[in-house]
């Protein structure tokens, strides 16, 4: 992946003077053995949330050219509150670190997360100097100075500056790499600021519990980790706009994904898989045993598909349409997609679904398998369309070859 020769500039001196800030407090910022605690102790509830929440995080993910905002920011309020420069510097570069490695799967750009760190970093720096202008003879943690209006004053102020910086370096790069986008488009949503604006209360309130009653911080987090969970992740679901009744992702929310990680992958110089699965002989299944058995089989292949898949949101399944299912799977070449591919069949070849013979009356167990075509871009398509006719024509060569097999896609 090439970037324009002025945002590599702009990134090298973003990253550059965060080392510098970063080197200039290492040396001369005392750091107690009261100050490693809370750092362990931010660590791990900033590490479990990530955990636990993670798989929201890629349905939520915004598009291309957008800044992302989610309330990990909260961690970092805290540990402005609580930390000394130092340490906030080791919770930021460990939890980026954690979240490339468990959310992300590694793939966006390495330089991407550093440049990101390097935003929050600064920003937790110029949030600091605001703290310490307010009360210049303290010394962190600053929540146990933070009272009255004047405290209200400092940590909005600080709030402010930290948003201002991360937010505004980010759209400057975004910007840059970006120019034929429009303005509303680059800023993102105006919802993303209340975002933040709430991860800055919960940040105080993390750092005033840690202080006060520290053992309680488990249930703050819980607390938090149950309203991210009972109410975003069902928001993103229905946003997602599943299937009724396999409640994998609609044909069109599929498309809309598989447009995202195509234009993901053209940047990046990344690979994309597609599989397509027809299963073989449905028909007989409705006319043998009804409809609802039929629902029941689809059901069934449904959560075999997604047992064979990457969790948390990485891979995406859909219900085509009828008895068709497609998969989208970032990331994988043609031989590792073929390797999914044969798991897949072979996980809905040995599916048994009970049911009763609507002709004879008898008990019988449903059987059936699936006749798959696979393509991966950019080798068997370079946009969605040409990925879709190509998977289209293997799923046909597999049924003329016999059906229960997979068929990969002719190089274009």
């Amino acid at each position: 992946m090439s970037l324009p020769r002025d945002l590599v500039v702009y990134v090298c001196v973003v990253v550059g003077l965060t080392v510098t800030v970063v080197a200039a407090t290492a040396a001369t910022t005392p750091v107690r053995d009261t100050d490693w605690a809370w750092l362990g102790l931010l660590l791990a509830c900033a590490i479990a949330h990530l955990e636990l929440a993670r798989g929201t995080a890629r349905i939520r993910e915004l598009p291309e050219g957008t800044p992302y905002t989610h309330l990990q920011s909260a961690w970092y309020i805290a540990g402005l509150l609580l930390l000394p420069l130092p340490l906030q510097v080791i919770l930021i570069a460990v939890t980026f670190a954690y979240e490339w490695v468990r959310v992300f799967a590694r793939r966006p750009p390495v330089h991407r997360k550093v440049f990101s760190a390097s935003t929050v970093v600064l920003g937790v720096a110029g949030a600091t100097l605001a703290l310490s202008a307010f009360y210049p003879a303290a010394a962190a943690p600053y929540i146990t100075v933070l009272d009255g209006p004047r405290g209200v004053a400092a940590i909005v102020l600080a709030g402010a500056i930290y948003r201002l910086v991360n937010y505004g370096l980010v759209v400057i790069a975004i910007m840059m790499d970006h120019r034929d986008l429009p303005a509303h488009h680059v800023l993102g949503p105006a919802s993303d600021h209340l975002i933040i604006a709430a991860a800055i209360a919960l940040g105080y309130v993390y750092a005033l519990v840690a202080v006060t009653r520290p053992w309680t911080l488990v249930i703050v987090l819980v607390l938090v980790i149950g309203l991210h969970m009972g109410l975003l992740l069902p928001q993103f679901q229905h946003a997602a706009r599943t299937d009724g009744r396999t409640q994998l992702a609609d044909a069109t929310w599929w498309r809309e994904v598989a447009e995202r990680e195509l234009d993901r992958a053209r940047r990046f110089g990344d690979h994309v898989g597609i599989l397509l699965l027809d299963l073989d002989h449905f028909k007989e299944v409705n006319d043998r045993f009804g409809h609802l058995a039929g629902d029941a089989v689809l059901r069934a292949v449904a959560d075999a598909v997604q047992g064979c898949l990457r969790g948390h949101g990485q891979d995406l399944a859909g219900r085509w349409g009828g008895e068709e299912f497609v998969i989208l799977l970032p990331g994988l070449d043609p031989a590792a997609l073929t390797a999914v591919a044969e798991r897949v069949r072979a996980a809905i070849a040995a599916i048994t679904v009970p049911a009763i013979d609507r002709h004879t009356g008898a008990n019988a167990m449903i059987t059936l398998t699936a006749s798959v075509g696979a393509a991966a871009f950019p080798g068997h398509g370079r946009d969605l369309t040409a990925l879709l006719l190509a998977v289209d024509d293997a799923v046909y060569r597999a049924k003329d070859r016999g059906r229960d097999q997979t068929v990969t896609a002719q190089a274009r």
